[in-house]
């Protein structure tokens, strides 16, 4: 740990059981984005560095493949309390390089992937690999290798989510982490290595999307490739992968709809709403980031939205955008919102703080839902607040983007939501201020993304079945 109890960056990559001096000798600046201070230099990853972890991947499947799944348990068990004995440590990491409040750090970005992790240990023990139908014995196999390349967002947590079900599975790993925040995942690294997972089973490689994550999307080597990030690098991996007939699991950009049903409890529902969005400074793919509201009630949720959001100042409860170049993102799309003629109700383009990539949190009314800010993805911590008229208005509205990832509806009684729910095109729903369950599985429709994570779902991606009869 460096004098801020931040963890110290290795030089290399994590091969093989070891840490391997990188085959170039570039590196990439890691910006703590509070501050626009590089903290660390980590390697830049080449398509040597991929393949000799590929190699490594590949030679260690046979054995691991063969460990008894209640062997495979103990060791995710293993990470799982070597993560919890650094939580401390890896709070403040993901504080430094992506920007998040420390509670937020603490409960989040640790909280939950120390509980996914356990979920998996559990689940490898339990799960039925092999099963009888009819005259048949069919077998639930791993895939194999799979390349793993995970975005910035919550980093330690879709670590978690790919490579704990991965193991359970009975396949090896490599990573190719997001290039903002690949402190984390060194230290996750250092936690596999601790546990005691045998050499080759995970590995590690830090670089650039384009390079490290394109080379590895690419490798023949690899048998299922699982990405998370945008729809737009989501497209180039399929279509990679595509041409080598190589499964994907693809978990994509969102514009979830919040929509609030006559007979709701409003100002619950739009306090809710505020603060799911504003949670992780507006960077989460599923974030209800469209409010759908009665006409008749309307300008009662633009006010409740406006206290709402006073709640959540930059730089206090409302971390950095991750890099500067997010941060031009979100204003381009609040000036855009603007210059559309949605009505600013709080915040703006404008920069809160002299220093940091922070964006101040900001609400739109009079949003239509032909607007850019109503129809692409801004990752940020913006909200449109959308009128519509009756309830087939307002399922036309969320069921309008080509996204369908997560969202929520609210309504006087939980069989009227649930009603409403069933007909939205998308993932996950939360019904009257459902609590997130991290088993159920979570992925999209249309172009969310393809395959679902978590829980037992998210296992049965990594395995393939086969059928012996007799």
């Amino acid at each position: 740990m460096d004098a801020h109890g931040v963890y110290e960056a290795q030089d290399g990559m994590y091969i093989g059981g070891r840490w391997l001096p990188a085959a170039s000798g570039d590196t990439i600046e890691v910006v703590n984005p509070a501050d626009e201070r590089v903290i660390a230099h980590i390697p830049a990853g080449t398509a040597e560095d991929v393949d000799a972890a590929v190699r490594a991947a590949r030679a260690a499947l046979p054995g691991w493949a063969a460990t008894a799944p209640a062997q495979r348990a103990a060791h995710i068990a293993a990470l799982r309390d070597r993560l919890a004995a650094r939580k401390d440590e890896i709070a403040r990491t993901v504080t430094a390089e992506l920007g998040a409040p420390e509670q937020f750090a603490q409960q989040v970005h640790v909280g939950l992937p120390i509980a996914v992790a356990g979920s998996y240990a559990e689940l490898a023990s339990s799960y039925a690999f092999e099963e009888r139908i009819g005259n048949s014995t069919v077998f639930h196999e791993p895939v194999g290798v799979v390349g793993a390349i995970t975005p910035w967002n919550y980093p330690l947590h879709q670590i978690v989510a790919k490579v704990a079900p991965a193991l359970a599975a009975g396949c090896t790993v490599v990573l190719k982490p997001a290039e903002d925040t690949p402190l984390t995942a060194q230290l996750f690294a250092e936690a596999v290595h601790d546990a005691g997972v045998p050499a080759g089973v995970f590995n590690l490689v830090t670089g650039l999307g384009p390079v490290a994550g394109q080379a590895l999307a690419a490798h023949e080597g690899v048998d299922l490739v699982s990405f998370t990030g945008s729809t737009a690098v989501g497209r180039q991996i399929g279509a990679t992968a595509g041409g080598a007939v190589k499964r994907v699991a693809l978990e994509l950009g969102g514009k979830s709809a919040n929509v609030i049903l006559p007979g709701a409890d409003l100002a619950k529902a739009v306090n809710v709403g505020i603060a799911n969005v504003m949670g992780n400074s507006g960077q989460t793919c599923s974030a209800w980031t469209r409010m759908l509201v009665h006409a008749d009630r309307y300008e009662e949720a633009v006010e409740l939205a406006k206290a709402a959001v006073a709640k959540y100042p930059a730089g206090d409860r409302v971390g950095p955008l991750v890099s500067a170049r997010q941060q031009a993102r979100v204003r381009g799309y609040i000036e855009k919102g603007v210059a559309e003629g949605a009505r600013l109700v709080a915040g703006g383009p404008e920069a809160p703080l002299e220093q940091g990539y922070y964006v101040a949190p900001t609400v739109f009314a009079d949003v239509t839902p032909e607007m850019t800010i109503a129809q692409e993805e801004i990752f940020g911590p913006v909200v449109s607040l959308i009128a519509y008229a009756d309830e087939q208005d307002a399922l036309r509205i969320a069921n309008g983007t080509v996204y369908g990832l997560a969202g929520a509806v609210w309504a006087g009684d939980d069989a009227e939501a649930v009603a409403f729910a069933r007909r939205m095109e998308t993932g996950q729903v939360d019904i009257n201020g459902g609590r997130f369950n991290p088993l159920a599985p979570f992925g999209g429709y249309k172009q969310s993304g393809v395959g679902r994570e978590l829980g037992p779902h998210g296992l049965t991606e990594y395995l393939q079945t086969k059928s012996l009869q007799f």
